[in-house]
């Protein structure tokens, strides 16, 4: 399995290589879709020595873009995803994740059924864009403590399903699950959508080896729905997180062995 790492991809270049197999970075840092193709270039261009290594974006979409609540936006919505996959394929990022809890947070007072219609409504609205740019948009279910909307896997898939587009798959993360109490027998359920996966501990969110958390089971999981994607390290890390990703990297491929 590929194991990348989520960091900011200008940090790493003065580094002799990078931990793992690949980078994961931040839609909005990166490919800034709401500035001018001017200014993205000049990020773009500083980017050069890591071409092929930024494969996956996080960080999808900023907090007042709202996809459920009565603020919704979906002309500056369609605007924003057409940027972001846009630029995203132009450094062969093929992956996206939507995780982004403040975007799709349910307003109190808002029907969290009505939420969950707008969020699939979104999701319609990213599929075609997501396919003429060669993206894989990824869902990202959000434990309870960060997000009031698609919290587990299981619901994850519901609105995958409900989508029922190529271009439009789910994420696992570990840290979510387990914040969650979700059983790792529910990645088996959810095989055929997944497309990328998360991982860091339990406790402070560390990168895996830090408190030494037992992911045998999740990969085991993931491995026997015949997943062949990749892995990113989504954690905090210390003041050296080259070492550190690297150590965690050996960890990870100790376990999944």
């Amino acid at each position: 399995m590929k194991i990348g790492v989520c960091i900011d991809p200008l940090t790493t270049l003065v580094w002799p290589s990078i931990p793992g197999d690949f980078l994961e970075a931040n839609v909005q840092n990166l490919f800034m879709p709401e500035a001018t193709d001017a200014e993205f270039m000049r990020v773009e261009a500083k980017l050069a020595p890591l071409h092929g290594l930024i494969r996956v974006a996080n960080g999808f979409l900023p907090a007042n873009l709202k996809v459920t609540g009565p603020s919704t936006d979906h002309d500056r919505l369609s605007r924003y995803v057409d940027t972001a996959f846009r630029r995203a394929a132009s450094t062969k990022t093929t992956i996206i994740v939507f995780g982004s809890s403040g975007a799709r947070q349910v307003p109190d007072g808002w029907s969290r059924a009505e939420g969950f219609e707008q969020f699939v409504r979104a999701l319609e609205i990213c599929a075609p864009l997501a396919q003429s740019h060669g993206i894989i948009l990824a869902v990202e279910p959000l434990n309870r403590g960060e997000c009031n909307l698609i919290n587990t896997v299981l619901e994850g898939a519901v609105a995958v399903a409900r989508v029922n587009h190529p271009n439009i798959r789910l994420l696992v993360d570990f840290f979510h699950m387990l914040r969650n109490d979700e059983s790792a027998d529910d990645i088996l359920k959810v095989g055929p959508w997944i497309a990328h996966a998360h991982i860091a501990e339990k406790a402070g969110r560390t990168a895996p080896g830090v408190k030494g958390d037992d992911f045998r089971p999740f990969l085991a999981a993931l491995r026997h729905t015949g997943y062949t994607g990749a892995l990113s390290l989504e954690c905090q890390f210390g003041p050296d997180p080259r070492q550190e990703g690297e150590a965690s990297v050996a960890f990870l491929r100790t376990q999944f062995a």
